[in-house]
């Protein structure tokens, strides 16, 4: 048993409420969406096998407890329900990175899900599978990357119609070097919406095009 791997390496958080924490990331190839806006087109197909104790193994030199599994997309290989499961059972606190689109049923409770439901400036909103919300924890969090005012309006729309903020954290994120931070930030005060509004932080740290941060 094993997963295609893209890389694995020990950086900065740099999204979510864990951002600016020391994280262990486990990416993974394949993605069954296209976003417009994606950065990480080379995990579409780049990637090596690794089985599930061999990641674990790459993980543990790190000496960090905080591991995220990210990708593309990590839910499209099954074993990563596996590769999750043996991250908790060795006392990991574990992350995981998804686009909205896939079930999450078979994903362990204690994982930490950051759920990127598509704004229409993805061009990928119609992927958005919203029944997921009903397999959602109380520390699970819901992510909306906006490209412009239309998706501000329409995440402000689903916010209020599912009534997200009541249940868990929800984060904008404005799309880097595209929308500036100011009017995302204008736009949610002037509504005073519950959410929290964050950036990349890994692309201020280092270059917006460096891999493996």
């Amino acid at each position: 048993m094993s997963l295609k791997v893209n890389e694995i390496f020990y950086s900065i958080q740099g999204e979510s409420t864990y951002s600016g924490m020391p994280c262990v990331f486990v990416r993974l190839t394949y993605c069954n969406l296209r976003c417009s806006y994606c950065d990480t087109e080379y995990a579409f197909y780049e990637g090596s096998n690794f089985t599930v104790e061999q990641i674990l193994e790459k993980v543990s030199k790190y000496g960090c407890d905080l591991v995220e599994v990210t990708g593309g997309e990590p839910l499209l290989q099954n074993e990563s329900i596996d590769l999750m499961n043996e991250l908790l059972s060795n006392g990991y606190k574990v992350l995981l990175e998804t686009g909205g689109s896939l079930p999450l049923n078979k994903v362990p409770k204690q994982v930490i899900k950051i759920v990127d439901f598509k704004t229409p400036g993805s061009l990928m909103s119609k992927k958005n599978l919203w029944s997921i919300i009903d397999d959602l924890q109380p520390w699970d969090e819901i992510k909306f990357v906006i490209t412009n005012k239309d998706d501000y309006l329409w995440a402000k729309m689903k916010i209020k119609d599912l009534n997200l903020t009541n249940s868990w954290t929800v984060l904008l994120s404005p799309t880097h070097g595209t929308l500036e931070l100011e009017k995302l930030s204008k736009w949610v005060l002037e509504d005073q919406l519950k959410v929290k509004v964050q950036v990349q932080l890994h692309k201020y740290i280092w270059h917006p095009d460096k891999k493996g941060v």
